[in-house]
């Protein structure tokens, strides 16, 4: 963890996407600032739920050595906390990202290319194509990507794409398919502004939303209330009045008089 980015977070600017730049021991330091601070520790569920997005937490309800070392066997760290007046033991590990489903809009931008090949390699078999549209768009949102397959004697051809993506600071993952291969390259995106991630946050929330919208009663239409240009016209040429000509100021003139002459 770099000391000059994350030493200073609190649980108040703590996110489900920063929350994956902290380590275990960052967990228990941030739980133990609530203890100082009253609207923190009126929110630490809250708190609490955002950790778990990236961490794994079990209380250690045997507070023995042996059982503790068997969660550090496991990999966890284990320190005591203290939740809402009540002290506890937690055991705390970081989730790992090890298959293409632990990837997520949250976690994408906080590993580095070398470590996505890795995951890649670990759960290829088909090749790109072989990845579900959800999971390559969560992958593209932090890394581009561009893939290319091609006999293996002319893949590493010199001042070939692979040349030249590996000089661009391009990680590369090659899968064999018999006398060929597809290599797929990756390399990180810069990080965008607080702005563009606010935007990014925004678009990917409203997205989600698109598909929970539904019409109430009063705004449903069907074909019957649809725009109907026939009626329309007709409403509009329709030069006759159905009204009394004395309501007008008008006589009504008797055409036959007129032509008894």
């Amino acid at each position: 963890m770099k000391k000059n980015e994350n030493s200073t977070l609190t649980l108040k600017s703590l996110n489900k996407g920063n929350v994956w730049d902290i380590q275990e021991n960052d967990v228990f330091r941030l739980i133990t600032s609530a203890k100082k601070d009253a609207e923190l520790k009126e929110n630490i569920n809250h708190y609490i739920d955002i950790i778990k997005t990236a961490f794994t937490i079990e209380e250690v309800l045997i507070d023995r050595k042996e059982v503790i070392k068997k969660y550090e066997d496991r990999g966890f760290k284990v320190n005591s906390v203290t939740i809402e007046d009540s002290k506890k033991k937690w055991a705390v590990k970081k989730k790992p990202i090890s298959r293409i489903t632990d990837l997520t809009y949250e976690n994408i931008r906080h590993i580095s290319a070398s470590k996505l090949i890795e995951v890649l390699d670990r759960n290829f078999g088909g090749g790109w194509d072989s990845i579900s549209q959800s999971i390559k768009d969560i992958i593209e949102s932090g890394f581009d990507i561009s893939t290319t397959t091609l006999p293996k004697e002319r893949l590493r051809k010199k001042g070939g794409m692979y040349e030249k993506k590996l000089e661009d600071g391009f990680e590369v993952l090659e899968i064999e398919k018999g006398s060929w291969v597809e290599a797929i390259f990756a390399k990180q995106k810069p990080k965008p502004s607080i702005e563009q991630a606010i935007i990014e946050k925004y678009e990917h929330k409203s997205s989600d939303d698109e598909d929970e919208i539904e019409l109430d009663d009063d705004n449903e239409f069907d074909d019957e209330d649809e725009f109907d240009e026939e009626k329309l016209l007709e409403e509009s040429y329709r030069t006759t009045f159905e009204t009394n000509p004395e309501d007008l100021g008008l006589e009504a003139t008797n055409v036959e008089d007129e032509y008894d002459d």
